[in-house]
């Protein structure tokens, strides 16, 4: 990816990925539920892109895709770097149905005051606070306030790097709703036996 970055070449690879995905959805309706849900992870570049909201747009109509079964992943600090596009990429899509998740939220500088204006519908805890939030009283306190700022904000909040119970039940007690980590599912392919490949399952 640092490659890929370098040269300019994340908005293909993510037009592949996005061209992929929602293929794999038109030949698979029969595996679909009216809850699944399908995230996307979008790159600054994308995001900076004037032509990507466009390109998704095409390609929901071409593979007569349900906007709903789809959560684009953005993180924080791409967000803030592209602030005004993104802004304006998010909102073209919500529009139509999509859903916008804030990933490694707490990274960045100026958090909580960029989200106020950000138009997402969940944040992603970074991962960075959850690891270690049994041992580090500051990292517990961050998922702590993460938690119930999103919550008065009306947003879904999920929480990254869970890797045993104990956090998932701590996490369970701070009132978060989604955890993903190793202590919740490790990842598998996508695949006709496995439809649908768990990300995150609510706590």
């Amino acid at each position: 990816i640092p490659a890929a970055e370098r040269y300019s070449l994340m908005p293909t690879i993510d037009r592949w990925v996005v061209r992929g995905v929602f293929a794999w959805l038109k030949h698979n309706r029969e595996s679909l539920t009216p809850n699944s849900s399908f995230s996307i992870n979008l790159s600054g570049q994308s995001l900076g892109d004037d032509a990507f909201g466009d390109f998704v747009l095409d390609q929901l109509q071409l593979y007569e895709v349900d906007p709903r079964h789809i959560c684009f992943e953005v993180t924080e600090t791409a967000a803030i770097a592209n602030l005004t596009r993104a802004m304006r990429l998010m909102t073209a899509l919500r529009n139509v149905g999509c859903r916008f998740s804030l990933d490694d939220f707490g990274s960045g500088m100026s958090s909580f005051a960029y989200l106020k204006n950000l138009p997402v519908d969940s944040i992603k805890i970074d991962g960075a606070f959850v690891r270690d939030m049994l041992t580090d009283p500051m990292d517990f306190a961050m998922v702590e306030a993460i938690s119930r700022i999103g919550h008065v904000m009306g947003l879904t909040t999920i929480a990254e790097y869970v890797e045993n119970d104990e956090i998932v039940r701590r996490l369970t007690e701070l009132g978060v709703d989604y955890a993903q980590g190793f202590g919740v599912h490790r990842p598998e392919p996508l695949s006709m036996e496995s439809p649908v490949a768990v990300a995150s399952q609510r706590i």
